[in-house]
């Protein structure tokens, strides 16, 4: 017990506060900007945030037209409706591979990351509805002497 007061003495005199509820600092740079990278099945994104009126831009294009399906644009908002941030944020982001469906959940998870830099108080509300997540799920492997991953050519008897 002295030893546990001692070395408590020992930080505080360092200058050293240890405090469990501590938030990390905003990681934004100097044109006021939060950036984080976003993955799902094959897609990357890469996703800045800054304070406007909400205007999002894909690979230089609205919203609207480069996710034309509203599923598409839904599952892209979900976090900014979670932590109650709609039309606070301009974004911009640039997406890479896979097909509209990952690149909108990369573009979803990489906004959930950029948020949490931005305002590290979000965290919890964005875990909560697994919006952290990476998503591990990727197309399995084709494998020697089947036709697919696990389907096997056409058996035929004669």
């Amino acid at each position: 017990m002295a030893e546990t007061q001692s070395l408590e003495q020992l930080g505080a005199a360092m200058g050293l506060e240890q405090d469990a509820n501590a938030l990390p600092e905003p990681k934004i740079d100097a044109q006021g900007r939060a950036y984080a990278t976003g993955r799902r099945k094959n897609a990357i994104a890469r996703v800045w945030i800054k304070p406007g009126p909400g205007k999002i831009t894909v690979n230089g294009r609205d919203v609207e037209t480069y996710f034309a399906r509203p599923a598409l644009r839904m599952v892209l908002r979900q976090p900014l409706e979670a932590a109650g941030r709609k039309d606070q944020y301009d974004i911009v982001c640039t997406v890479v591979g896979g097909g509209l469906s990952g690149q909108a959940g990369a573009v979803r998870h990489g906004l959930s990351r950029a948020l949490t830099y931005y305002e590290p108080e979000l965290r919890p509300a964005l875990k909560k509805h697994g919006f952290l997540t990476r998503d591990p799920r990727v197309v399995e492997r084709k494998k020697y002497g089947k036709a697919k991953a696990r389907r096997s050519f056409q058996f035929s008897k004669r």
